[in-house]
């Protein structure tokens, strides 16, 4: 019998028996091996541990300790759900589409046509098949099969039928075969149903097929799976914890903000509670920007479309911006999709000199995107968003001594806010994406460098991330997760010298000549109202702070006949300090009213009868506590002015 001959990750070389297969190669190393080998690669290409192998070459196993080891569990667990949905009569005649892992487990697209569709009360009962499957043991094998038996076998699938016709011509077609179920599929399984044990599925949701708006409508099905039982459970109560912190869900308990189809997808409405969060968030970084000699101004949302062609976003960014409007007389406008050209128009509004610079231009300007609408989020992915954006035109020289004084502003609003889970990640352009990138090698050396230099002169930690800078050049974000268990950048400090150099941008310098070329730093310190605003709505868990919170203090009378004028007596008095308070006078029992305001998650509750009218003092109840306090009106007022001037940081004296 011919032999081939495996290299190990090592260097190590074995021969073999032609044919052999990746579970006999662990078990001839050691029986524990083979126990935790999940699947394994040869020359780069997955084999199933049932499968024969007939060629020599690199070889190696994946364990189920390898994180590639549980992205095949949920991988093949996708599959699972397919055979289980398959073997059920109301899902007979489902079609499938794909079923990839991700990032927090597993989910498949489907489609049951006029059929029942899938919900989450069939869940237990799709669970109870996928369990049944597991404990019948099905080996699972791959092999290959021409492009005609591949139509043949899913000639009754049309999305699968689609996948097949869309390889290209020479394409090895691989199924992977379960018992009575198949699958179109490249490798990359467990050995049998058998090691799925421990799995859960989650939630159903809206998905286009592959992504096209303008193909079919599929229910997509989330799941997860972990090895075992204890991983599964801390899982998902991670995800209970994530479903309680979901900003659109509190943003609907807490009257936040809405989206409509009648209003539009993608465009919130703000209520008068949310307005009140994004109103005091506002005021802070614009006082914040005043403090640090930003210039602040209003610029159009509407501006000429040469604009954006001069700045390069009309051809690097195109896609994501709103069709132009014709206005009949040669001019087109465009909704902006940035600020910069705005800013740069403020810079190039009179001459400047070295003595101008840093030149700092600030605003909260609002800008429209066009993201695709399976792609809309509550207020973290919306259509139209305002940015806390700012443009500082500096010399060359003071481009790192620019850098550091924005990122030091940054970090003292994360501290102001209380957000301590964020990492920096610096993001340098993808040489080899010449399309993207503009293509200035020495430019981005040269920016990249510095940007590097700067922070490593901070003493900060970061990580690098070569394709994820901006079309125009290299920057700083700050990533933070989300409560959903995403990552989305917060914040931004962006190196331009290309915009300068398109829009020739100059300055007097000390020569006297107007030929000196500044350098941008684009940047945003809290970023888009919206997607901080819906960050905040999840760190706090819609438990603001009281510098932040809607309604800071909720009082309410016992009777609203006899104690109803002191109650609004301490109204007027703490609105004339500047604090948000409201009389409840609802003829309710004062239990429930208590209880509604600390479901509100109002800061303070005041509770006025005839002693507290009598002694001129309140009864005061924290939110979150049970116990209350008795104290002057006026010590409860500065105590309430002291809690708002710490910001969200209760344990620090400001």
């Amino acid at each position: 019998m011919a032999e081939i001959t495996l290299t190990f990750p090592d260097g190590a070389k074995k021969s073999f028996d032609e044919g052999v297969k990746p579970i006999e190669v662990a078990e001839s190393i050691a029986k524990s091996l083979a126990k935790k080998s999940v699947s394994a690669k040869l020359n780069g290409a997955y084999v199933g541990m049932n499968d024969p192998m007939n060629e020599s070459g690199d070889f190696a196993l994946i364990t189920k300790s390898d994180e590639e080891g549980l992205k095949i569990l949920r991988h093949s667990t996708a599959h699972l759900l397919a055979q289980a949905l398959r073997r059920m009569p109301k899902f007979a005649d489902m079609h499938f589409g794909v079923g990839p892992a991700i990032e927090n487990g597993f989910y498949y697209d489907t489609d049951n046509g006029a059929g029942k569709q899938v919900s989450v009360d069939d869940f237990p009962e799709i669970e109870a098949m996928m369990k049944k499957i597991v404990k019948e043991d099905l080996p699972i094998l791959s092999h290959q099969i021409s492009r005609e038996e591949a139509l043949e076998t899913f000639k009754n699938d049309p999305y699968k039928v689609e996948l097949i016709n869309d390889l290209p011509a020479d394409e090895k077609i691989t199924v992977a075969v379960q018992g009575e179920h198949v699958e179109l599929d490249r490798g990359g399984l467990v050995p049998s149903t058998g090691w799925m044990k421990h799995f859960k599925l989650v939630s159903v949701a809206g998905s286009y097929w592959r992504g096209d708006s303008d193909k079919a409508v599929m229910q997509r099905i989330y799941g997860t799976a972990f090895w075992n039982a204890d991983d599964l459970e801390a899982d998902l109560q991670r995800r209970a914890e994530a479903k309680e912190r979901d900003h659109r869900n509190i943003g609907r308990d807490l009257d936040l903000f809405f989206t409509s189809q009648k209003v539009g997808s993608g465009l919130p409405v703000w209520l008068p509670n949310g307005a009140t969060i994004r109103r005091q968030v506002e005021r802070y970084i614009v006082d914040k920007e005043l403090a640090n000699d930003y210039l602040h101004v209003y610029t159009p949302v509407l501006s000429n479309l040469n604009l954006y062609k001069t700045s390069g976003h009309w051809d690097h960014y195109r896609e994501d911006m709103f069709p132009p409007m014709d206005m009949g007389d040669g001019e087109f406008l465009e909704l902006r999709p940035m600020n910069c050209p705005s800013h740069i128009a403020v810079y190039q509004h009179k001459p400047r000199s070295y003595r101008d610079l840093p030149m700092r231009v600030a605003e909260l300007g609002m800008m429209h995107r066009y993201e695709k609408s399976g792609a809309l989020t509550g207020l973290s992915r919306v259509r139209e968003m305002t940015l806390n954006d700012g443009h500082t035109f500096v010399a060359q020289e003071q481009l790192e001594e620019e850098f550091k004084s924005i990122l030091a502003m940054m970090m003292e609003v994360y501290e102001d806010f209380n957000i301590t889970d964020y990492r920096f990640r610096l993001s340098y352009r993808d040489p080899e994406n010449t399309e993207k990138y503009f293509d200035d090698d020495e430019m981005w050396e040269k920016s990249q460098a510095q940007l590097k230099r700067a922070m490593d002169d901070m003493g900060l930690d970061y990580f690098e991330a070569p394709g994820e800078a901006a079309f125009y050049g290299p920057k700083l974000d700050v990533q933070t997760k989300t409560a959903l268990g995403g990552e989305e950048t917060l914040s931004t400090i962006q190196l331009d010298f290309l915009l300068p150099e398109r829009f020739n941008l100059t300055y007097v310098g000390e020569d006297g000549q107007d030929n000196h070329r500044p350098v941008m730093l684009h940047r945003g310190i809290v970023g888009t109202m919206e997607r901080f605003t819906a960050y905040l709505i999840e760190m706090y868990k819609g438990a603001f702070p009281t510098w932040l919170a809607p309604l800071q203090v909720q009082i309410i009378p016992v009777n609203a006949e006899a104690h109803g004028a002191y109650a609004k007596q301490i109204q007027k008095d703490l609105a004339a300090a500047g604090l948000r308070a409201n009389v409840d006078n609802r003829s309710a029992k004062m239990g429930y009213l208590i209880r509604d305001a600390q479901t509100k998650k109002v800061p303070y509750t005041l509770v006025l009868g005839d002693k507290e009218q009598e002694d001129g003092t309140v009864t005061v109840r924290r939110y979150g506590h049970q116990e209350t306090e008795a104290m002057a009106a006026a010590d409860f007022k500065a105590l309430v002015l002291k809690d708002v001037a710490r910001y969200s940081r209760p344990d620090e004296e400001k």
